[in-house]
C-alpha cells in the first residue's frame, strides 16, 4: 500500500484558480487512484468548497485553509516577498516548511513562487544560489528531463553540474529510469566546442566521481531524439529551446488542422485517422506533461502552467506525489556534498599533470 502523503495546493494561483486546482485533484484521483493522498487547499474557502461540491470531493480528501490574500500573476518577486505573507501561495509553501505537507503545487506567479520558496525553504546545499526549473520533454523514446528552463539566466560550471545531479535524481524519481543518462547541451558534440563553463562542467562530470552516466555533449536536435535522459543547460538557453519547441508544436498543430479541414475529402480522411491523430495530439500536449519542479530547494515545490487545464494540474500533482514519496531529497543531498568536496579539491586536469611530470 502506498505511504500516506499530504500535498499542499495554492488554490488561487494561475489563470483559473479553484476551478482548475480542485478539478486537478479530481483528475489526479481519476487517473492515478489517489490512494493514501490527501490535499491541503489554501485560498478563498467559499470558492474552493463550491468547486469541491461540483467535483464530488469531501473532507476525507481535501482540507481547506482560508485566506483572502492572493499574490497577483503580475506582481514582482520582491513585492511578493514583502507583502505575500499570509497569501495562498505563502501558506501553501509554509506547510512544506513546517513538515505538515510533503510537497506544494502552484500555478501562480513563477517569480513570486520561486522567491517565496527560496525565502521559506532555503536552498538544499551550501553554494546553491537559485532553484532550477526542469521540464519533462516529450521525445521519440518517451520523456527527457531538460534543465534549467528559465530560473538561472547564466550558469557557471559548478551550477551545470548541480543541474546534472538534480536532473538525474528527478528522472529516476518521477519517470522511473533506473540509471538516467546525462548530456550537456552544446553547439557541437566535439570536446573543444562551446564556451569555457560548458567545457569545465564536462570535465567535472567526467572526473568528479559523481556516479552519473554522463554521455558528453548533445546538440539541440538530440532533445527530441531522446539521445539522453537528462539534458543540462543554463536557463537562458533552456527557456529559448522550450518556447521554440512549444511554438513549433502549435505551428504544426495549426497546419494540420487547416489541412484536415480544407476539403470534404480531407475531412473524411481526418475522420478515419482520428484515433492516430488524437494519440499524436496527446503526445505533444503541454498539459499532458505539465509540472516543472523547482529543483535545489530544501523541500519539493512544483510549478504548474498558469493556463493549465484540470488535467494539466492533475499531471503536476502526480509529479509532486512521486517526488514526495521518493528518496529524491536524500539522493541529491549526498551528490551535492560530493560536488562541494570536488570543488574544494578539484581533480587535476591532464594539462596540469603533464606540467607536473615535466
Amino acid at each position: 500500500m502506498p505511504s500516506p502523503i499530504l500535498i499542499s495546493l495554492d488554490a488561487m494561483g494561475g489563470d483559473h484558480g479553484p476551478s482548475v486546482v480542485v478539478g486537478g485533484v479530481r483528475d489526479y484521483r481519476a487517473r492515478h487512484g489517489g490512494e493514501g493522498v490527501r490535499f491541503l487547499l489554501h485560498g478563498d474557502e467559499a470558492a474552493i468548497r463550491a468547486e469541491m461540491a461540483k467535483c464530488g470531493l469531501g473532507e476525507d480528501v481535501c482540507e481547506v485553509r482560508h485566506t483572502d490574500k492572493v499574490v497577483a500573476m503580475d506582481e514582482k518577486p520582491a513585492q511578493a516577498m514583502r507583502r505575500g505573507k499570509g497569501s495562498s501561495v505563502w501558506n501553501a509553501i509554509e506547510a512544506v516548511k513546517t513538515g505538515e505537507a510533503a510537497a506544494v503545487v502552484s500555478a501562480g506567479n513563477t517569480g513570486a513562487l520561486m522567491a517565496i520558496s527560496k525565502l521559506l525553504l532555503r536552498m538544499s546545499a551550501p553554494g546553491l544560489e537559485r532553484p532550477a526549473i526542469v521540464a519533462s520533454w516529450p521525445t521519440f523514446k518517451g520523456i527527457t528531463a531538460v534543465l534549467d528552463v528559465g530560473a538561472n539566466v547564466e550558469s557557471d560550471a559548478a551550477q551545470l553540474v548541480e543541474f546534472a545531479i538534480m536532473g538525474e535524481a528527478f528522472m529516476a524519481a518521477v519517470h522511473g529510469v533506473d540509471k538516467p543518462t546525462v548530456g550537456l547541451l552544446n553547439v557541437g558534440s566535439e570536446d573543444m566546442k562551446g564556451h569555457e563553463e560548458v567545457r569545465e562542467a564536462a570535465r567535472l562530470l567526467r572526473e568528479g566521481g559523481f556516479n552519473l552516466d554522463y554521455r558528453g555533449f548533445v546538440e539541440g536536435d538530440d532533445i527530441a531524439k531522446g539521445t539522453v535522459d537528462v539534458v543540462v543547460t543554463d536557463g537562458f538557453t533552456g527557456n529559448i529551446a522550450l518556447k521554440t519547441a512549444e511554438g513549433v508544436a502549435k505551428f504544426i498543430g495549426t497546419l494540420m488542422k487547416e489541412a484536415l479541414t480544407s476539403s470534404l475529402m480531407a475531412k473524411a480522411g481526418a475522420a478515419l485517422a482520428y484515433p492516430a491523430l488524437k494519440a499524436m495530439s496527446a503526445k505533444i500536449d503541454p498539459n499532458a506533461i505539465n509540472g516543472g519542479p523547482l529543483l535545489g530547494l530544501n523541500g519539493i515545490v512544483v510549478k504548474s502552467h498558469g493556463g493549465a487545464t484540470a488535467a494539466g494540474f492533475g499531471s503536476a500533482i502526480r509529479i509532486a506525489v512521486d517526488l514526495g514519496r521518493s528518496d529524491y531529497m536524500t539522493k541529491v543531498g549526498t551528490s551535492l556534498q560530493r560536488l562541494t568536496a570536488v570543488l574544494e579539491h578539484p581533480p587535476a586536469s591532464p594539462a596540469a599533470d603533464m606540467e607536473t611530470s615535466q
